[in-house]
């Protein structure tokens, strides 16, 4: 298995790593959860280095890779979510909708289909994961003692409910939102390939 493969794989063990570590009821462990979550995203961006500047790209990698990064940010807020501070619903939401799309890009690469992308869909997975280093790090800093006593304010605003509940919402529309234009823009490959009949 060439290297780049290797981290993807990486990636996808030390997931259930960090989700362990994160709902720990030990402190020091969910500190020490961020420094695992920090590890398996910079496997993915690694890897994806290497992977274009040695040309180390496969089938297998080109399958596992992006499934590897939707189990990641899945962990993550389904993490968050079991202690109350994501709404369930809306990680439901979050998380039908990344693999459905990542399910039907790798069909469509197995199968040779022309799905277009959107620079939206990298935006969106940019923001999920830019709030969830937010949340994470904030979260964990504010379990230090030494911090907690003397910036117990800052935290209570930067992890104020109402900030992450309205982050988490516009986190989630959008979200949806490149998902409807995914099926839209590619409607006609989808009814060709399918052969689903226009009403």
């Amino acid at each position: 298995m060439i290297y780049p493969n290797q981290l993807t794989i990486a990636r996808i063990i030390l997931t259930p790593v960090f989700f362990y570590l994160f709902l720990a009821d030990d402190v020091l462990l969910k500190q020490i959860s961020i420094v695992v979550f920090v590890l398996a995203a910079l496997t993915d961006w690694y890897d994806g280095w290497l992977a274009r500047k040695f040309n180390y790209i496969t089938q297998w990698g080109k399958f596992l890779d992006p499934l590897a990064d939707k189990i990641l940010t899945s962990a993550a807020f389904i993490a968050f979510s079991l202690i109350g501070m994501f709404p369930m619903w809306m990680v439901v939401i979050i998380i039908v909708r990344d693999f459905v799309i990542t399910g039907l890009r790798l069909y469509a690469d197995y199968t040779d289909i022309s799905f277009s992308t959107s620079k939206a869909a990298k935006i969106k997975t940019f923001v999920q994961m830019a709030f969830l280093y937010y949340t994470l790090t904030i979260y964990t800093f504010s379990l230090i003692d030494s911090l907690a006593e003397n910036y117990s304010g800052v935290f209570e605003i930067l992890l104020h409910p109402e900030i992450i509940y309205y982050s988490m919402l516009g986190i989630t529309l959008f979200t949806l939102w490149t998902g409807i234009r995914y099926f839209t823009k590619n409607y006609h490959s989808l009814k060709n390939h399918f052969g689903i009949n226009a009403k």
